[in-house]
């Protein structure tokens, strides 16, 4: 289940052949004109003068250009092609351009761009139903929100609302989202600056068997030593008080650490035990991202409500929502349920999301990804970790992966400290780039995390680029 391999370890997967009905775009044929080149310098101007940039620093920031995108690949502002082997932010999972997803979105703007909410439109309702169809168990109801972190904010308020109490437990280690409410459940340094304490959340530490916070030695130990604490944490801060616990189902942005086996599971079982809603977060891991619809699938799980957005429709159009069992539905079945937004079920938004599940399904895109994590990705790390002193550990599923970057192997030691990056780490990136890829880069970790429509020889040529660059951080192992 769990596909986390040391530096040391050096099995290999079998081989098997890939999906043949994924489509990859042909990138080949795109050429990149001096008009769009010099656009792309005024647009870049202009961006300077006027857009106030996420997470920066706004006067030192030196944004890349995109002219332009294709399957697995981007044009910078310079014109040069690079393999996109971070989705964006890991959201692209059916790559740049489908011509499926363009050409239902081009349909729906042609009958019916915009609806408010408490209308009935063709669009919201299919996408509610596909949706549906593939989450686990009685999760039949679908809220939609414009992206992920609303997503989380209403999950939780519907939480609040259904137990009547206050209090979120969340894990250290996760990123939820950058609204105020999602930023407080975050675990992650994002999160200090705007936390004043009285979001009602309390963090506890995640079940992490690479840097374990529980001193301990195997997998079985971590799970029973995280499941303990999450109790004695509920018990200490009164069950009675605790509205939900919201989890990632695999943690992204945090380090793609897989939980070990048997944790969600128990963490179902306390959250069932003291009667707390569980949340599963599948705002980055679902939609095919490891290898499954939906990651809880991988652990036999059925949450009572789930966060969803980025794969739903590879972001073409802003899109979230949550995911609600019965029993939550029902709470406001005769009761109003307090929320909404102007542009919930955007038709654009739902027609993409419609043309994203079902070129997902004909092609078989989530078992690609599947293949490639099984086949490629896994495989290929292995090896890689093998040849380089600086890769600590391997990790992840399906096209859904980490490496863990150390200065020593035996203690450890990141490559760059927790919440900020190092010299090392931004050679490394430059390193990257320069080769003719767009990584996925956090603190001491690089994350391999293409669309998951990839083509295995674009996808091996990614590990190789990767491979000859991690030459630069082996210079610094002591």
């Amino acid at each position: 289940m769990t596909e986390t391999i040391t530096a040391a370890d050096s099995s290999q997967e079998g081989t098997g052949v890939a999906p043949e009905s994924a489509h990859f775009a042909n990138a080949e044929t795109v050429e990149i004109s001096a008009r769009e080149t010099e656009a792309g310098r005024r647009a870049y101007e202009l961006d300077r003068a006027h857009v106030f940039h996420s997470w920066s620093a706004q006067a030192t920031l030196q944004p890349m250009t995109v002219l332009r995108a294709e399957g697995s690949y981007v044009w910078d502002g310079e014109g040069r092609k690079l393999l996109d082997f971070s989705s964006q932010l890991v959201n692209t999972n059916i790559g740049h351009q489908h011509p499926k997803v363009v050409a239902a979105i081009q349909e729906q703007a042609g009958k019916l761009c915009t609806i408010a909410p408490q209308h009935v439109n063709d669009a919201r309702s299919e996408a509610a139903r596909l949706v549906a169809e593939l989450a686990p168990g009685d999760l039949n109801r679908v809220f939609f929100t414009n992206g992920g972190a609303d997503a989380v904010e209403h999950a939780i308020r519907m939480a609040r609302l259904h137990t009547g109490r206050k209090k979120v437990f969340a894990a250290y280690r996760s990123y939820h989202g950058g609204t105020h409410l999602a930023v407080n459940v975050t675990g992650d340094p994002r999160r200090v600056p705007n936390d004043f304490g009285d979001s009602g959340v309390v963090h506890f530490m995640p079940a992490y068997p690479y840097r374990s916070y529980f001193g301990s030695t195997t997998e079985a130990e971590e799970t029973e030593r995280a499941l303990r604490h999450l109790e004695d944490m509920i018990v200490l801060e009164g069950p009675q008080n605790i509205a939900a616990l919201i989890l990632e189902s695999v943690p992204g942005t945090a380090g793609i650490y897989v939980p070990p086996a048997g944790y969600l599971e128990g963490v179902r079982e306390l959250t069932r035990k003291y009667g707390i809603v569980y949340i599963a977060d599948e705002v980055m891991a679902g939609f095919g991202r490891t290898g499954k619809w939906f990651a809880i699938e991988h652990f036999g799980v059925v949450p009572d409500l789930i966060t969803f957005a980025k794969g739903v429709n590879s972001g073409y159009v802003p899109l979230g929502g949550v995911v609600i069992s019965e029993a939550i539905y029902q709470t406001f079945a005769e009761r109003a349920y307090p929320g909404g937004l102007t542009y919930s079920g955007h038709p654009l938004a739902c027609a993409a999301a419609v043309a994203t599940i079902e070129a997902m399904r004909e092609e078989g895109i989530v078992e690609h990804a599947a293949w490639l994590g099984e086949n490629v990705i896994g495989p290929g790390l292995r090896e890689i970790a093998q040849r380089h002193p600086s890769v600590g550990e391997v990790r992840g599923l399906g096209a859904f992966w980490a490496i863990e970057l150390v200065k020593n192997r035996e203690t450890r030691e990141p490559m760059a400290a927790y919440g900020g990056s190092s010299p090392e780490m931004n050679e490394l990136v430059a390193a990257l780039k320069a080769a003719g890829m767009l990584p996925f880069a956090n603190f001491n970790r690089i994350h391999v995390v293409p669309p998951l429509n990839t083509s295995e020889a674009d996808v091996r040529r990614g590990l190789e680029i990767i491979d000859k660059a991690l030459e630069i951080t082996d210079r610094y192992v002591a």
